[in-house]
C-alpha cells in the first residue's frame, strides 16, 4: 500500500467513523412501552392511555377510567396574565392559566459575544422552537391542571440583591373546599428552579391525586444550531434499569413511550442548553410521550397517587433544571443527568480529555491554549505509535525513486507491477502497512476529543487570542482554516510522493477540500487539527530527517 492510498484510507476511516457515530446517536434505542397490567395498582387503577380533545375543566368530575396522564391538545396554549421572575442568572415568565412556564432566558449567555446582545430564550411559546414547561395535578375530583386559571400576588418578582432565594405563589381554589397553591423557588447563582404543589382539603371528603410534569416542544433546533455539524436535538430519559435513552421526535410520534420509572428524570436537549424535570430519588413516576397536533411533542412525567384526608395538606415537589449542560452541576443534581452531553459511544474517553481540558483551562485561564496543550498532551502520549508510523511513511519515501521505475517498467500491469512491489518490499524490509496501524489506533482519541470540542457548553462564546472571540463558532476571516488547509499541503510535502499521476492530482485537491470543509467549522474544532497538524509536522519532519542522515552516514 502506498502513502497515497493511506492517507485516502484514514481520511475514509476518519469520516466514516464520523459518519457512522453520528447515525449511532441518532438512532439510539427507543424505550419499548409496557402494558397497562405491568403498571402497579398503586400507581392507578388503569394506565390505559387516551386521547380526549382537550383537558378536563378544572371543576370536572373525571370518570373512574380517567387517564393517566394529562390530555394532549391541538388547541394554542391558552393565555391569561404574564407574570414575570428576575434572578441573577435566570428571567422567567409565566402564565397565570396553568401556571405554565412560557418563557425563560438565560441572562449570563447571550446569543452572541457583543456586550449589548440580548440574552438566550431557551423556553418559549412565542419563537422558534416552540418549548415550555407544563405542570398540573390529575385527579378523578377536582384538580388544577395545566389549562386552570391561577391568581398570584403580583406581575413581577425579583431578586432582591441581599436575598439568597425568592419563592413565587400561584394560587388556585375550588368551590368544594380544595385549595392549591404551586410555588416556585429560585435560588441565587442557579438556573435549577424548584416546583412545589401544596394542597389543602378543606372538603368532607379525602382527595386523591397525581401530579404531571411534562415540556412541550416542536422539532426544530435550537439557537445557534449549525447546519454543518450534527448534534442531537429530542427527548431523553434516564432510569436506573435502561440508564440513558434517547425518545427522538419521530419516535413519539410513532409510538407512546408508557413507563413505570422509580426516580430517573426526564429532558429535551439542544446542543450545549437542556430542560429536565427531576423527581425524587425513590420517587415513582410514569414516563411519558404524546403529540399534540403538528409538530408539538410532550414527554413528561406522573406521580403516584397520593390521598389528601379532610382538613389536611400534602405536598408534591419536583426540581426543574433550565440550562447550560454544565457537567459538574448535571452531576451534583441527578444520576445520568451529566450524559446530556453528548459524546456519544466514546464517552469514556471523551469524559477524560473533558477532565483534563478543563484542569488546564484552571492553569492557563484560556479554552484556546488549553486545546493546544492538550493537543500536544495527545500527541506526546501517542508519540510512540506516530514514530512508528513516520518510519515506515519515511522508508516508503526513500522508495519513492525505485517505486517510480516500476511503474516505467510494468506500465499498465498492475498484476505484475504489485509482484514487483511486494518484492521490493521483501527486500527492503518495509512493512507496506507499517504507517497505518499506528495512526489507526489514535482515531479513536482524535473522535473522542472532537465530541468534546463540540459538546463543552464551556467553549461556547471562549476568546482565543486576536479575532478569535468565540471557539464556538466558525472563524470570522478564515484564517485558521486556511492555516489547517497549508498545515495539511506541507504534509503531503513530507510524504513520498504518489507514483500515480491519478493519484498525484488527488492528493493535491485534499488540502483545497479540507479547507472548504472546515471553514465553517467551530474554531474550536479548527484550532485543534491546526495544532494536531503543527506537531505531526514537527514529528515527522524530525524521524524522516533522522533516518535520511542515519541512511547518509551508513552509506559513507
Amino acid at each position: 500500500m502506498d502513502n497515497t492510498r493511506l492517507i485516502l484510507f484514514l481520511a475514509l476511516s476518519m469520516i466514516t467513523l464520523l459518519l457512522w457515530d453520528a447515525w449511532q446517536r441518532d438512532q439510539a434505542p427507543v424505550a419499548p412501552s409496557e402494558t397497562a397490567s405491568a403498571i402497579p395498582s398503586d400507581v392507578a387503577a388503569t394506565q390505559a392511555p387516551v386521547e380526549p380533545k382537550d383537558a378536563p375543566p378544572a371543576s370536572a368530575a373525571l370518570p373512574q377510567d380517567a387517564p393517566a396522564v394529562p390530555a394532549a391538545s391541538t388547541a394554542p396554549a391558552s393565555t391569561g396574565k404574564r407574570v414575570t421572575v428576575r434572578t441573577d442568572m435566570l428571567e422567567v415568565e409565566f402564565d397565570t392559566v396553568g401556571a405554565d412556564i412560557r418563557q425563560v432566558k438565560l441572562l449570563g449567555y447571550p446569543v452572541v459575544t457583543e456586550k449589548s446582545s440580548k440574552p438566550l430564550v431557551l423556553l418559549s411559546d412565542s419563537q422558534t422552537p416552540y418549548f415550555v414547561a407544563q405542570t398540573g395535578l390529575l385527579s378523578s375530583g377536582a384538580a388544577p391542571n395545566h389549562y386552570a386559571e391561577y391568581e398570584t400576588d403580583a406581575d413581577r418578582y425579583t431578586l432582591a440583591d441581599a436575598a439568597t432565594e425568592l419563592r413565587v405563589p400561584f394560587r388556585w381554589r375550588d368551590a368544594s373546599g380544595l385549595e392549591v397553591t404551586k410555588w416556585y423557588v429560585f435560588r441565587r447563582g442557579d438556573h435549577l428552579i424548584d416546583v412545589e404543589f401544596e394542597v389543602k382539603n378543606g372538603s368532607a371528603a379525602p382527595w386523591q391525586g397525581r401530579q404531571y410534569r411534562q415540556f412541550q416542544r416542536s422539532s426544530e433546533s435550537g439557537p445557534g444550531t449549525s447546519a454543518f455539524i450534527y448534534t442531537y436535538t429530542g427527548g431523553v430519559i434516564y432510569s436506573a434499569e435502561e440508564k440513558y435513552e434517547k425518545i427522538q421526535f419521530d419516535d413519539m410520534a410513532d409510538e407512546n413511550l408508557n413507563r413505570n420509572v422509580t426516580g430517573g428524570w426526564v429532558a429535551m436537549i439542544q446542543h450545549y442548553f437542556l430542560g429536565a424535570w427531576v423527581p425524587g430519588h425513590e420517587e415513582q413516576n410514569n414516563f411519558y410521550t404524546k403529540v399534540a397536533g403538528q409538530d408539538r411533542y410532550i414527554l413528561g412525567m406522573v406521580s403516584a397517587e397520593q390521598t389528601v384526608a379532610p382538613s389536611s395538606a400534602a405536598t408534591f415537589s419536583t426540581k426543574l433544571y433550565v440550562g447550560p449542560k454544565e457537567q459538574d452541576r448535571l452531576e451534583e443534581l441527578a444520576e445520568g443527568l451529566e450524559l446530556t452531553v453528548d459524546y456519544g459511544w466514546l464517552t469514556f474517553i471523551s469524559k477524560p480529555l473533558f477532565w483534563l481540558l478543563r484542569a488546564i483551562h484552571d492553569v492557563v485561564n484560556n479554552w484556546g491554549w488549553a486545546i493546544v496543550i492538550l493537543t500536544l498532551i495527545i500527541k506526546l502520549v501517542f508519540f510512540p505509535l506516530s514514530a512508528a508510523s513516520y518510519r515506515s511513511m519515511a522508508h516508503m519515501r526513500k522508495m519513492a525513486p525505485k517505486m517510480t521505475a516500476l511503474k516505467e517498467r510494468y506500465g499498465d500491469d498492475r498484476q505484475r507491477m504489485s509482484q514487483a512491489m511486494m518484492e521490493l518490499y521483501k527486500k527492503e524490509k518495509i512493512n507496506p502497512f507499517g504507517g497505518c496501524l499506528p495512526i489507526m489506533v489514535q482515531i479513536p482519541v482524535f473522535i473522542a476529543l472532537y465530541w468534546v470540542l463540540l459538546e463543552s457548553v464551556e467553549l461556547r462564546q471562549a476568546p482565543f487570542i486576536l479575532w478569535i472571540n468565540d471557539l464556538a463558532t466558525k472563524d470570522p476571516y478564515y484564517v485558521l482554516p486556511l492555516i489547517m488547509g497549508a498545515s495539511m499541503f506541507i504534509q503531503q510535502k513530507l510524504n513520498p510522493p504518489p507514483p500515480d499521476p491519478v493519484h498525484a492530482k488527488i492528493m493535491m485537491a485534499l488540502p483545497i477540500v479540507f479547507t472548504l470543509f472546515f471553514a465553517f467549522f467551530p474554531a474550536g474544532l479548527v484550532l485543534y487539527w491546526v495544532a494536531n497538524n503543527v506537531l505531526s509536522i514537527a514529528q515527522q519532519w524530525y524521524i524522516t530527517r533522522k533516518i535520511e542522515n542515519a541512511s547518509a552516514a551508513a552509506k559513507e
